[in-house]
């Protein structure tokens, strides 16, 4: 089986409804003060601490040391004092700290540095939209906590309507992330519309959004293919790009973002017990809520679910 079916993707409107920002929401919503204190809160869950493994370290005492990536509202960005880091995983994760009765130690990390930061005992876990593979597997340990969705956007007046299948992108310019799930997508759909004939893709790659976004609106690029969360909060306060199309981050499997941590060090199965708590606590769904990704929510946490096999198998 190869890792991308040749099968036609189905997108249903109802997931794009589920997935779209009203503007007026957002901007009404989204709260990117300084000011950690509002923060969703939890209590100490003895559960959680009891499944931690007797030879696992915190990195400091007293602390859950987080490594984040402040790419993107609304999953992890700057505060308006560009030095506090906000969003729904830096929730997230002091909702975790909070389980473990632990102090929140966030670190903010380009993204190419948290592999290592993680194998070295750097950070004791990364969050930060960490899609399960199969071949992280092998130096990570996993405890899922969200769907991962990609969205296709484009410049608001542009001509494209949709983008459904491999061949919608064909010839166009696209904008994705380096090193990322969305990349390994958008290449084999470049593989599968080479091998059919059609026009190649050109794709695309930028350091920041600033970047990407000059790129879209001034035609070097024609579509970004990214998170969607990210992606649609842009869309609702700027209103110069749209939602044409979305895909599973697996297509076309079921892929799980995680909370990740180093591989066989004791603290993922206590992880995944203290998320399974807090999901039935409501207090995972009022994370998300506040921060308008309620559409990648998960009924349950799991440790180590199958990942998006490697490519070529």
């Amino acid at each position: 089986m190869t890792f991308y079916s040749e099968t036609k993707l189905m997108v249903a409107g109802a997931v794009l409804a589920l997935l779209s920002f009203n503007a007026a929401q957002a901007a009404e919503k989204f709260n990117l003060s300084p000011d950690t204190s509002n923060r969703v809160r939890a209590e100490k869950d003895e559960t959680a601490i009891k499944a931690v493994s007797p030879n696992f370290k915190f990195v400091t005492p007293g602390k859950l040391t987080v490594a984040v990536n402040a790419w993107d509202p609304p999953i992890a960005t700057y505060a308006t004092d560009t030095a506090t880091v906000v969003g729904a995983d830096p929730d997230l994760a002091q909702l975790l700290a909070d389980s473990f009765g632990l102090e929140l130690n966030l670190v903010s990390v380009a993204w190419a540095d948290w592999p290592l930061g993680v194998s070295s005992g750097k950070y004791d876990a990364v969050i930060s939209n960490v899609t399960v593979t199969e071949e992280r597997k092998e130096k990570f340990d996993f405890s899922t906590y969200r769907r991962d969705v990609l969205g296709f956007y484009v410049k608001s007046d542009s001509k494209i309507a949709s983008i459904k299948e491999p061949k919608d992108v064909a010839g166009l310019k696209v904008i994705t992330g380096a090193g990322t799930n969305q990349e390994k997508i958008i290449l084999e759909w470049d593989r599968q519309n080479v091998a059919a004939g059609l026009k190649p893709i050109e794709v695309q790659y930028y350091d920041d959004r600033a970047a990407s976004d000059l790129a879209l609106q001034s035609g070097r690029a024609d579509v970004e293919f990214n998170p969607n969360a990210t992606q649609a909060y842009s869309a609702s306060i700027k209103g110069n790009t749209k939602l044409v199309g979305v895909v599973s981050g697996g297509w076309p499997l079921t892929a799980d973002i995680a909370v990740t941590t180093k591989k066989g060090a004791g603290l993922a199965d206590a992880i995944t017990v203290a998320l399974n708590d807090l999901i039935k606590s409501g207090k995972y769904g009022e994370v998300l809520k506040r921060w308008s990704v309620e559409a990648e929510a998960v009924d349950q946490a799991k440790t180590n679910p199958a990942g998006l096999p490697k490519s070529g198998s």
